[in-house]
């Protein structure tokens, strides 16, 4: 499993935060059930994956603002953002509360 940034500030449809947020993608050709698997800020802001499985080699973008759900797209129903663009950190942990993968950014930079 890996954890990507995607942290666009220009929200998606105006003034929402739908266009923020992170994605998880698969390394495996499996599927994989995510149900319980927290990505989460430094701030301590989660989103907790609720019977949802991940298909094999493929990517779900995890969106700060309220949206409907897909297979490809889910929403944490926030009206708020969550994720800073200036430096944050994203963990993902698995439902055991072990990190599975963190990718941490600043202005400049990405690092895994």
């Amino acid at each position: 499993m890996a954890l990507r940034s995607s942290r666009r500030r220009v929200p998606v449809g105006g003034t929402s935060s739908r266009g923020l947020g992170v994605r998880v993608s698969s390394k495996v050709h499996h599927a994989v059930n995510l149900d319980g698997w927290t990505p989460r800020d430094n701030d301590g802001n989660r989103y907790r994956f609720n019977d949802y499985r991940l298909a094999g080699r493929a990517t779900v973008r995890i969106h700060t603002g309220v949206g409907r759900d897909t297979r490809t797209d889910l929403y944490q129903d926030r009206r708020n953002y969550v994720w800073n663009n200036d430096r944050d950190k994203a963990t993902l942990k698995d439902h055991h509360g072990r990190t599975v993968d963190t990718e941490s950014w600043n202005r400049h930079h990405h690092r895994r």
